[in-house]
């Protein structure tokens, strides 16, 4: 496997400053978020809707995140080797049929495996989308971009999770799965119609399963790779730890599924400031700055939550408030974290994306089903493992750094 030069069909150049372009990448890339956190208010109904305990209503979310990870594994490489877009609408075609399965299931045990193939569907449009920013932009620009990525996959479990809630409580839980049917089409058309066509920028002189295999080996050499990795799957993890006890300690301070939202709101409302400020900024003050401010807000949030939660406090603005500084660290750490990854070896960048991904998803995973194991009258536990996450992301910061 050698590296060769890429192109496009049209010059990255020419078209790297398309409006329309970068908003149906950021609409490809935050389609799996959607998809992931569109049904969260509706978890909270699930186990008494099917009839089962709270652990297998969490496995609906863990195995769609596992799933959403690990066939980011298989999609990068391939689009590294075929091509970008015939990938993408592969995996646009199966979370569409899966989230179409999803719609008419009753089985708690149906909905999980169609929450899982939903979810390897949806991995198509988080490491092709990746992969494309690094064929389509340079430099600061492309760190740029990942902070208007990181913009956009801020303002989706809001707004998801508000809007789930509300379909929930008028239309019922399989109207959120019929929303995600119709946007894998509409997604579809947009990456036929809007995305240029990728040459491969590897040749084919392997076959596929060596070329991968080869390109992960390759990219598992590299220690600053494996550092940004760590740092983003760390992250991560405290965010979906978040996400998955959130919806369950809002429920005994009396929030419905209807009102999850508003507090699930503050950290990636901030989140989008966070990204905000790095698209500004980056340039003067680099990617090392970024970062350390980002972890500083990052653990002084989770600081104060835990002692006003130590404190008995029990209100849900005592979670949210303290994590708007969280969500704001996290938008200085992840946009020059994200451009680290796929510029460490620019030709396997699809192979680089996969692995962030599936790293991410995987320490996610984790994180919510953990959630599930302890109680959480309050929010002392989730704080707790927030924060676990929190300061190994910081360790491996401070390794890179030190390289």
């Amino acid at each position: 496997m050698t590296p060769s030069a890429s192109h496009t069909d049209h010059p990255a150049h020419a078209r790297s400053h398309s409006p329309w372009l970068i908003a149906n990448l950021l609409a490809q890339i935050a389609f799996g978020l959607l998809a992931m956190t569109l049904c969260l208010p509706s978890m909270q109904e699930w186990g008494a809707i099917f009839a089962t305990d709270q652990a297998h209503v969490q496995l609906t979310f863990s195995g769609y995140v596992v799933a959403y990870g690990g066939l980011q594994l298989v999609y990068g490489p391939l689009s590294d080797r075929h091509g970008r877009k015939p990938l993408l609408l592969v995996g646009l075609m199966i979370a569409g049929v899966a989230s179409a399965l999803a719609m008419f299931t009753t089985d708690i045990r149906w909905l999980t495996a169609a929450r899982i193939l939903q979810g390897a569907g949806c991995a198509a449009s988080m490491v092709i989308g990746r992969s494309l920013v690094q064929d389509l932009f340079q430099g600061h620009q492309r760190t740029r971009v990942m902070a208007y990525v990181g913009m956009s996959m801020g303002l989706v479990p809001p707004l998801a999770t508000l809007l789930g809630g509300q379909i929930h409580v008028r239309w019922g839980w399989q109207a959120n799965f019929g929303l995600l049917t119709l946007l894998a089409l509409a997604l579809a058309m947009a990456a036929w119609r809007g995305l240029p066509t990728h040459q491969p920028p590897i040749t084919r002189d392997s076959h596929w399963l060596s070329a991968m295999f080869s390109a992960y080996k390759r990219l598992m050499r590299e220690p600053r790779f494996l550092l940004y990795v760590l740092i983003l799957a760390a992250t991560t993890a405290t965010f979906y730890v978040f996400l998955g006890g959130a919806p369950i300690v809002l429920k005994g301070y009396g929030i419905g599924p209807d009102g999850i939202g508003w507090f699930i709101m503050a950290v990636p409302m901030s989140y989008i400031v966070g990204n905000f400020m790095t698209s500004r900024l980056i340039q003067q003050l680099g990617e090392r700055r970024m970062m350390a401010a980002g972890q500083v807000f990052t653990l002084t949030g989770l600081v104060l939550m835990l002692a006003l939660g130590l404190a008995g406090l029990k209100n849900p603005l005592a979670v949210a408030l303290p994590l708007l500084l969280l969500g704001f660290g996290h938008g200085l750490l992840n946009p020059p974290a994200l451009a680290g990854t796929v510029s460490v070896l620019p030709a396997l960048a699809g192979s680089a994306a996969a692995v962030a991904g599936l790293m991410q998803q995987l320490t996610g995973a984790t994180g919510a089903y953990l959630v599930g194991l302890v109680s959480h009258d309050g929010a002392i536990n989730l704080g707790w493992m927030m924060l676990a996450f929190s300061l190994l992301a910081a360790f491996a910061q401070w390794v890179l750094h030190r390289r």
